[in-house]
């Protein structure tokens, strides 16, 4: 637990926003989180499984067309079942892989608006009423015993 505590996702933010060093900004954002009492809601943030899912789903997808492109290069031939094999292999490791890496900066913004949020809300009040009040309102909806203003 304490290693978490150090080591987390959400540390990042906090070394690009403020400059800490990893550790220190590890400790401070649970620090943070801890005194908004958004422990569980830290624990629970749904983004990053999404978006795997979609990764893999992007990745059988381009593997699906590599099997089309390989079959339809190596018709006719004795070996269009390996080909097509390794088209398949090779179009669900690239589509995986690229997606992976696009996702990841979505998954960034994500943890660094709901940092932000944690640290200053009421500047995000002043700045944009409309969007703090409908993040305000889905947060005490879907963590209805966690969430504190």
């Amino acid at each position: 637990e304490a290693l978490i505590e150090y080591f987390n996702k959400w540390a990042f933010v906090y070394v690009g926003l403020y400059g800490y060093s990893f550790i220190d900004a590890g400790k401070n954002v649970m620090q943070l989180f801890s005194q908004r009492g958004w422990t569980a809601i830290i624990a629970d943030v749904l983004v990053d499984t999404v978006l795997f899912m979609v990764s893999v789903g992007v990745g059988v997808l381009t593997g699906i067309i590599g099997l089309i492109v390989a079959g339809l290069a190596g018709a006719g031939t004795d070996s269009v079942g390996t080909l097509m094999a390794i088209g398949f292999v090779f179009g669900l490791f690239l589509g995986f892989v690229v997606s992976t890496i696009l996702f990841g900066i979505i998954s960034s913004a994500v943890n660094t608006v709901i940092v932000c949020f944690a640290e200053a809300p009421n500047e995000f009040q002043v700045n944009h009423p409309q969007l703090s009040q409908r993040m305000r309102e889905s947060w005490r909806m879907a963590y209805p015993g966690e969430y504190n203003d």
